[in-house]
């Protein structure tokens, strides 16, 4: 069964379990063996259904299947045999004994003896081993204690025992939007349809003489919706509506601003009255608009959609005709299992900051910098992957005369001081310090250790409760607020002074800066519990609301900013978490689990636009911020205080928590682990230089060469050519030690079959040759787009040798097609196929695949392989595609003739067309941390936009060898590390590693005049690796960190030799999961995927480092020109 047709049970089972047929839940659940249900198991053995347990259990595993399973039935029966003996029922004790027990006879028939002479005593607790057995009730609870390990050490329920995390009635709001996208579909669609079955397919009649409704009357195109209780479709639709909120008229302060400050507000909007404009305010749409890709743009209500948009986790809101599904309870499973799967709940490590912790901050760009405040003012600033710390600097006043007589004179009386807030500011160049007396002081950060000092500002009179960074007017700026009850804005540059709001009427607890639409604002709280909203224009404050608790009270918006929550503790020690609608200034939702005395002030954060985490009672307690019951405390296995202080990273991957006795914990979920060991990885690398040579570098350039004598020792095989220009640098060489290391290593060389893993996966007779490849995110499957435009889908099965069903070289796929036996085919143009530039991305849950070879753009649906639209047909044609990975209603699409264009899927418009090449676009790549577009043509061009307001920022060109032929077509691609602030580019003439803010060449790799020109390259899934595909068919692999050959591959090793010669790899794609798995395209029509041996487990050993490199500005190569230069013609 294919895992959509897996993912529709589990719908079912939900959609049975709301309706409450239990008997067939159970039934499903068996029948199908996906997922076996402890809670029903439990309540089986408990209550002695011995039947019942046996055939349940039929459905996941047999007596003879393994150790576990045996031992799992053998404990059922004998309880079961003994339950009998004890109720002196011979004959049923019997009977049991011969037809359940004896067939353990063949394995222990000496443990079936002494079962059989059971039947001779009296009471079998007279036998020495069962002389504890109690009554029956306590017998079956302390079995099925034994029962739940078995089950859960058995590797037959593995990936079984959880079930999904599904939002409530997930069955109920696919059919709503199949309603919904079918009613949009209509060439007259009606306001009110009448729908009555689902059987068919819905479609609007249309009569003599009627026309199209209007917007204003049609709640699908953002008109008026019906009242509650006026729908006609009420009496027929399979789930009945719920009334949705009318959007509230926006207006705009902006053109009539109030004369002064404004009065308290009470009940109405958060961020009140007067009117808000659209920017400060959210429009009043239901929250994710019908099936799109992700919620669109407000300005764009009036405008009609198209029936386009696939959203990650689809919408429960905005469904046919603004019908909304009844709130149905979810099942109890469904929230409690795999929601936590990534959540960063295990500790990874534990350190010592030597004073105690007050607030951390992750670096925005390299995740594992951790920056940390503490109640002497010390600041720690720890590497937490490679366990170093950095920096630690105590506190110190920098100029204490330029700082205020009342200041001088309080750290005169009594020197101590507190930090209330760390932070950094959105890039990282700077980091702000909060102290507990008067003053700010704000950091410069060049890489490592090399912390500087920038400003230091007297800020407030008495403590300075927080702090943070905003950017009006696109000029960045330092917030403060503090004991003085004021809101102070400063010029992060020169310190100077922006900005002073007034009107709270007791300390400032805290200040949160936001934008919404262009227009940027500042959320604050106080210590009497009031929340106040102010404009960059000293006109007062927009809101006077009062958060729940009334004391400490602290604001955060989700990641994606579209959502906004408070945490509150009273002087009573109530702490509350809400989430707020800021339409209507009201609390949308109130999280319970809080302990009714906490005992101190509860901090709080956001992750993933999914977790809410909250440190209290010694623990982290987690919920889902869709559901406002607790999903689970975490203790990370003790040693916590009463109220935590907790920080995620900015991806969520990490969570930093402060432990006792000055200790900070790290946690971590399956990507943080990778992301720590990578950041080890690269450290043990930088480690390995010669004593004395350590240079201070950012984590992708951890190890920059130092001599072309050395370059040459290397490469052993003439394939490591560094090209960049070293005359600057001094080689510093440990010379005996060094040299011995050089000589001593050896490129590993595979050639032949037997020294790797290799398989070609199912042909298919229409395909001639791999233009794209890639793997799904899941990892379980391979998706290739043909040059002849057709797609071809492989897919492993779960089976005895494959449990995960991930793909592997070990086991063949499916080449999987729907049972129409339809294939994913592309529009092509009339012209040679071999002209079009195919390229496709797919989506993140691997559900559509949005592709073009020359024609239109489509977009399939990966389960059922039919086409869901089409749309931008040429000239000119789409040469690459990108999602925009906050929003997967943008697509950057490259184009053939030389532009970028930023298309808006769900109201099919170009939002912004950029121009920069004089060349087709080849590459394409977005940035999750620094909020850019990298992109890369046939011109040989880099350059770097803002995904913000898609206006350039830098470019570059490639200059290439002497020896390549000036009009030659090629392709230039990039892809970005993981650590998202660099980018691997890829040119037939050459590899290199780019840092983007600067577009510096950080790395560079040439392949030798001798050897083939490069094809394709890519990252492994943890960017530790770089695979290389050259034409010749050799398979090279470099370290990431400085583009090393540490392994090639001949055409030997994966390919017999009766395959022409001229046949060679055209792209290559990582596994998302397996470090050392990866897959090749050839020019055959064939695909190929590749894994080291399981004794090896690995590509090669690493290069050692070369020496006497200890600068860390990064080396520009002589091969690479600077963003005026012109590219070599």
């Amino acid at each position: 069964m294919s895992s959509l047709s897996r993912e529709l049970v589990f719908l079912i089972l939900q959609f049975l379990d709301e309706e409450k047929f239990k008997e067939t839940v159970h039934k499903l659940e068996q029948e199908s063996g996906f997922f076996f249900n402890m809670k029903h198991f439990e309540d089986e053995v408990h209550n002695g259904n011995w039947e019942e347990v046996e055939r349940y259990l039929s459905g996941f595993t047999k007596v003879d299947d393994n150790r576990y399973s045996m031992k799992l039935f053998f404990e059922i029966r004998k309880q079961k045999y003994l339950e009998a003996l004890d109720k002196h029922d011979l004959s049923k004790a019997v009977d049991v004994l011969v037809k359940d027990l004896k067939v353990f006879s063949s394995f222990n028939e000496e443990l079936f003896k002494e079962i059989t002479q059971l039947l001779t005593l009296e009471n079998f607790r007279d036998n020495e081993q069962l002389s504890k057995y109690g009554d029956t009730r306590s017998a079956r609870a302390v079995m099925l204690v034994e029962l739940k390990k078995l089950i859960e050490a058995n590797p037959l329920f593995r990936d079984k025992l959880q079930f999904p995390n599904l939002k409530n009635s997930r069955l109920r709001t696919l059919i709503n939007q199949s309603l919904n996208w079918q009613h949009q579909l209509c060439k007259s669609p009606k306001p009110n349809p009448d729908i009555k079955t689902l059987f068919v397919d819905h479609s609007c009649g249309q009569p003599n003489g009627a026309s199209t409704p209007s917007q204003a009357n049609n709640p699908l195109l953002g008109g008026a919706v019906p009242k509650p209780g006026g729908f006609p479709l009420a009496a027929h639709v399979p789930f009945q509506p719920m009334p949705v909120p009318v959007p509230t008229p926006l207006a705009s302060w902006m053109s009539n601003p109030p004369a002064g400050t404004h009065p308290a507000v009470s009940g109405g909007p958060l961020l009140g009255s007067p009117p808000i404009p659209a920017g400060f305010k959210y429009p009043r749409t239901p929250p994710n608009p019908s099936i799109d890709f992700l919620s669109g743009d407000s300005d764009h209500v009036n405008r009609r959609t198209r029936p386009l948009g696939i959203s990650d986790e689809a919408s429960q809101a905005s469904l046919p005709v603004n019908i909304q599904p009844l709130s149905f309870p979810g099942i109890a499973h469904s929230h409690t299992f795999s929601a936590l799967d990534d959540f960063p709940k295990s500790v990874a490590w534990t350190f010592n900051q030597g004073s105690t912790p007050m607030s951390m901050d992750f670096h925005p760009a390299q995740q594992t910098l951790l920056l940390v405040g503490t109640n002497v003012g010390d600041i720690g600033l720890w590497e937490v992957g490679s366990r170093e710390r950095f920096m630690q600097r105590n506190f110190k006043v920098w100029d204490l005369s330029k700082c205020s007589m009342s200041f001088q004179a309080s750290v005169a009386k009594d020197a101590g001081v507190s930090i209330n807030r760390v932070i950094w500011s959105p890039d990282g160049s700077l980091f702000g310090v909060a102290y507990s007396r008067h003053i700010v002081q704000i950091y410069s950060y060049h890489g490592k250790n090399d912390v500087r000092q920038h400003l230091e500002i007297d800020a407030h009179v008495g403590a300075v409760n927080d702090l943070a960074f905003s950017h009006p007017n696109k000029q960045l700026s330092v917030i403060t607020c503090g004991d003085d009850k004021l809101i102070k804005v400063w010029d992060a540059t020169t310190g100077a002074k922006q900005y002073t709001f007034e009107g709270h009427e007791a300390p400032v607890y805290s200040v949160c800066p936001h934008n919404k639409d262009s227009i940027q604002f500042i959320f604050s709280t106080a210590l009497d519990g009031k929340i106040k909203a102010w404009l960059y224009d000293n006109l007062g404050s927009r809101v006077d609301y009062d958060a729940p608790g009334r004391w400490c009270t602290t604001l955060a918006y989700s990641a994606d900013g579209k959502r906004l929550f408070s945490c509150g503790t009273s002087k009573e020690g109530e702490s509350h978490i809400v989430e707020w609608n800021e339409s209507e200034g009201a609390v949308k939702r109130i999280y319970q689990g809080f302990r009714k005395r906490s005992l101190g002030v509860v901090q709080f954060d956001t992750a993933k636009n999914r977790f809410l985490a909250a440190g209290d009672d010694f623990s982290i307690k987690i919920w889902d911020m869709d559901n406002t019951q607790l999903l689970t405390c975490i203790d990370t296995d003790g040693g916590l205080p009463a109220s935590p202080r907790i920080r995620f990273s900015k991806n969520g991957t990490l969570l930093a928590v402060s432990a006792n006795e000055n200790g900070i914990k790290i946690l971590a979920n399956t990507d943080g682990f990778r992301v720590l060991r990578a950041s080890e990885n690269l450290a043990f690398e930088a480690s390995r230089t010669s004593e004395g040579a350590k240079p201070a570098v950012s984590p992708i350039s951890a190890a920059a060469t130092s001599s072309m004598e050395l370059a040459e020792r290397v490469a052993a095989s003439a394939m490591n050519r560094d090209t960049r220009d070293h005359g600057d640098v001094k080689p510093r060489i440990a010379a005996e030690d060094a040299n011995d290391k050089l000589k001593n290593w050896k490129l590993s060389e595979i050639n032949e079959p037997s020294l790797c893993r290799s398989s070609k996966l199912p042909e298919h007779s229409k395909v001639t040759k791999i233009s794209r490849l890639t793997y799904t995110n899941s990892g379980n499957a391979i998706l290739a787009l043909a040059s002849n435009a057709i797609h071809l889908l492989w897919k492993w099965p779960r089976s005895d040798p494959n449990f995960s069903g991930k793909a592997t070289a070990s086991v063949s796929p499916q080449l999987w097609q729907p049972s129409s036996g339809i294939l994913m085919t592309n529009d092509m143009p009339d012209v040679n196929p071999e002209e079009a530039v195919p390229c496709f991305a797919l989506s993140k849950n691997d559900s559509y695949v949005m592709s073009a070879s020359g024609g239109k753009i489509s977009l399939f649906n990966m389960m059922t392989f039919k086409t869901m639209t089409t749309f931008m047909p040429p000239p000119p044609a789409a040469t690459s595609l990108a999602f925009h990975p906050q929003d997967n209603n943008i697509i950057a699409i490259g184009m053939d003739d030389s532009s970028i264009q930023i298309f808006n899927v769900r109201v099919d418009e170009v939002k912004s067309k950029l121009k920069g090449h004089s060349k087709r676009i080849t590459g394409l790549a977005f940035s999750n941390t620094l909020n850019v577009l990298v992109s890369s043509g046939a011109d040989a061009q880099l350059c770097v936009w803002s995904s913000v307001g898609w206006e350039m920022q830098k470019s570059r060109f490639l200059q290439l060898p002497s020896r390549r032929s000036p009009e030659a077509p090629s392709e230039t691609r990039v892809q970005f590390h993981q650590d998202q602030t660099h980018f691997l580019v890829i040119h037939e003439t050459q590899l290199a590693i780019y840092e983007t803010s600067k577009l510096d060449c950080i790395h560079q790799w040439v392949p030798p005049e001798s050897a083939a020109p490069i094809s394709h390259a890519t990252f492994s899934c943890d960017s530790q690796l770089v695979y290389a595909s050259l034409l010749d068919a050799t398979i090279c692999i470099f370290n990431a960190a400085h583009l090393r050959l540490r392994c090639r591959i001949s055409r030997s090793a994966y390919l017999p030799s009766s395959v022409s010669s001229s046949i060679h790899p055209t792209v290559i794609a990582a596994h998302p999961q397996e470090v050392n798995q990866f897959a090749l395209g050839l020019s055959d029509g064939s695909v190929h995927v590749i894994e080291p041996n399981a004794s090896e487990a690995k590509w090669g050993v690493p290069p050692p480092p070369e020496n006497g490199s200890t600068s860390n500005a990064p080396v520009t190569p002589s091969v690479g020109a600077s963003s005026s230069d012109q590219p070599q013609r």
